[in-house]
């Protein structure tokens, strides 16, 4: 399979908010293709990608899933991501390694807040996408008003390349604008598709439509715009042709719609992911520095350059041990080859090499080149966003970042003798999942786990008691709360200690200003004259950075900027250890000068409500400390934009639930921390999961 032209490879994501039907979507697109047998579905608990126990009993998409499939000779390499808020770490780490993405929108609900967050994440990484309006045969749905929200809320160049043939239970196919040909599945059930001529009561919209496409066209591309002008007529190739160029420039969105749960609409879906999102070799080089030279330099993706590759996802397997996906930038290698993880400055040998179909393995024997997506057996040092590259031609590229979590809980096992197991199990998911911390509180000694929600927490706990065979006992959820230091300090640290013989001392001085709100924290060295030897300054730094993760309220410290400038040396009595110690201390002394805010998470919450309860709904955000930011009408229901502290959003769900009679739903997700006098910590009581 590897004999593959790369021009004919596809290396896409499928994305958007939870029940668009992304995974319903995705399982069709595997059944069209002959990758499996058999239609999966969400509902009935059987999506093949939704593998995982939690997935098929709560309906959702929780880890990432790759897969492979061929259309009209292309190997499309798929990641089916999930819709959830909670999980969006899974979206962040394979839009950071896909060359395209396919965005599915409810045509009934149109532009949601996920669907907003998934978007953003693909600009921050400039994916060329396509848009799939599902379940245009829902009542209510509505193919105009999901495009204008796509262009109004997304600020996306939105070119429809379909016109819908009925509307609702009545849909049942699309006119293509391309090829002006109307494509019918006239029944339910998989049948084949049947394409004919566009009937005559759609002939003069369809006209408009396809002249609306070519406009749209004619702004980005100049032969297109002289044909048009001209009143030359436009072949299918050229407008294909046109489509693609667009699309890979990232410059507008073709937007095609079907219903995936009925069959409709994924044939032309494969037709347009070959036809015009990118392979591998329209993808720019990529850039890193060099960890030898820290020059800048850059891969092609091509077969003569160094071996270049990303690792984007971890899998803790309790069979092959750790288990490694990464995205091949450049070059190719065999498995079994040694190569270097320039993060971790260590070798690894890529042992076995699998392509992966959700959780089922298949290995690979044959050569590994630019453009492939494949997991590796056998590494050990290898962590999320980390490089991997051939040990003669080392590069650093970019890693991946992740938002902060939000959400603590306490946690312990059921059994005393389970301590050393559970610290295990949390530490092994923590390798997998950037948004999931562990640490401990230093006054009470308790172990804290910390997400991005509280669903995120849940699926943890369950994890650990059905995959690691260890109860726990949680306690109810809690804020993240962080602190930022008010003003800038001077701090110095001074560690000696003599007791006869060899003793121990270690000084360092440090400046410690506050960030821009967002920015985290950033340890940087001043150091001249040889005021603390080189081999000591990575341990001050250690020991700073170890005391900004409690502050001095309690909290982890963020938005801070930790400079080291002086300190002094005894040529016997000094040591790394004394340097750690001094490092902490110095950051200390800085952070009790400065003083520090309480920080707190606010969420940007959307709620959907009937116009009978918008009232009450707008006075219970505000009660909640929120801040409106707008009310829009869609579809009978009133949307209302908020941003609302996390701390006054716990048990929101049943509250909204019984202030509308059930007919209120919200999605929330994280927006930014602000200053907070309401830091008060919520109860630690443990209750126990079974």
């Amino acid at each position: 399979m590897n004999t593959l032209d790369i021009s004919r490879t596809r290396n896409i994501g499928i994305i958007a908010h939870i029940d668009a039907g992304k995974t319903t979507t995705t399982e069709r697109i595997l059944f069209y293709c002959g990758r499996i047998h058999r239609v999966g579905e969400v509902h009935d608990g059987n999506a093949q990608m939704d593998w995982m126990a939690q997935e098929r009993e709560r309906g959702i998409t929780i880890v990432a899933a790759a897969t492979t499939a061929s259309w009209n000779d292309h190997r499309i390499n798929i990641i089916d991501t999930p819709g959830h808020v909670d999980f969006t770490a899974e979206v962040e780490r394979s839009l950071r390694v896909l060359d395209g993405g396919v965005v599915v929108f409810d045509a009934v609900n149109g532009v949601e807040p996920q669907s907003e967050t998934v978007w953003r994440q693909a600009d921050r990484y400039s994916v060329p996408r396509i848009a799939f309006i599902n379940k245009m045969d829902r009542r209510g749905a509505d193919f105009g008003a999901t495009i204008e929200s796509i262009r109004d809320r997304l600020g996306a160049n939105r070119v429809p390349i379909q016109m819908p043939v009925g509307f609702e239970a009545d849909f049942e196919g699309v006119v293509d604008l391309v090829t002006m040909q109307a494509i019918r599945w006239p029944a339910s059930g998989l049948v084949a598709l049947e394409q004919g001529p566009i009937p005559a009561d759609l002939e003069a919209s369809a006209l408009d439509a396809r002249e609306s496409m070519i406009e749209a066209l004619a702004e980005f591309d100049d032969d297109i715009a002289t044909k048009y002008l001209d009143g030359e007529d436009l072949s299918t190739a050229e407008l294909t042709v046109a489509l693609r160029r667009m699309t890979v420039a990232a410059q507008g969105v073709p937007v095609l719609m079907g219903s995936a749960l009925r069959n409709k609409g994924i044939e032309p879906l494969l037709d347009a992911i070959t036809d015009y999102l990118p392979s591998p070799l329209d993808v720019p080089p990529v850039t890193g520095i060099n960890p030898k030279t820290g020059a800048e330099e850059q891969r092609r993706p091509a077969e003569d350059d160094p071996f270049t590759a990303i690792a984007f996802k971890i899998v803790a397997d309790p069979h092959a041990g750790k288990l490694a996906y990464f995205r091949v930038y450049s070059g190719s290698i065999k498995p079994g080859t040694t190569v270097l993880n320039t993060a971790a400055g260590k070798r690894e040998r890529l042992s076995r090499v699998l392509r992966m179909h959700a959780d089922k393995r298949e290995e690979v024997t044959e050569v590994i080149r630019y453009g492939d997506i494949m997991a590796a057996v056998g590494v050990r040092a290898t962590n999320t966003g980390d490089t991997l590259t051939d040990p003669k031609y080392p590069l650093q590229l970019e890693s991946i970042t992740f938002p902060e979590p939000v959400v603590t809980i306490a946690i312990e096992p059921k059994s005393r003798g389970d301590q050393d197991k559970i610290i295990d199990a949390l530490r092994r998911l923590s390798e997998e999942d950037p948004t999931f911390r562990i640490s401990a509180n230093e006054e009470t000694g308790q172990t804290l786990i910390a997400g991005m929600g509280e669903l995120h927490l849940e699926v943890i706990v369950d994890r650990l008691l059905r995959e690691y065979r260890v109860g726990a006992n949680v306690g109810r959820p809690q804020v993240s709360y962080r602190e930022r230091p008010r003003r800038e300090a001077t701090g110095r640290g001074r560690f000696v200690r003599q007791t006869g013989g060899r003793g121990q001392y270690g000084d360092v001085t440090v400046e410690l200003e506050p960030l821009p709100l967002g920015t985290g924290v950033q340890i940087e060295r001043r150091i001249v004259g040889g005021a603390i030897p080189v081999q000591f300054i990575p341990a001050a730094e250690r020991g700073a950075a170890r005391r900004l993760t409690s502050g001095p309220q309690g909290m982890e410290v963020t938005d801070a900027r930790i400079t080291l400038v002086d300190g002094s040396y005894h040529d016997v009595d000094s040591s790394e250890l004394a340097f750690e110690i001094a490092g902490a201390m110095a950051v200390e002394d800085a952070l009790n000068q400065a003083r520090t805010d309480v920080m707190e998470p606010v969420m940007s919450v959307q709620v959907v409500v009937p116009e009978d309860y918008v009232g009450d709904t707008l006075a219970g955000l505000a009660a909640k400390r929120g801040t409106i930011h707008g009310a829009d009408m869609r579809g009978g229901s009133h949307i209302i934009a908020a941003e609302v502290p996390l701390a006054t959003m716990f048990g929101y769900a049943n509250e909204l639930r019984s202030a509308t009679q059930g007919r209120g739903t919200f999605s929330m997700e994280f927006s930014h921390y602000a200053v907070t006098q309401r830091a008060g910590a919520a109860d630690g009581l443990l209750t126990p999961v079974s």
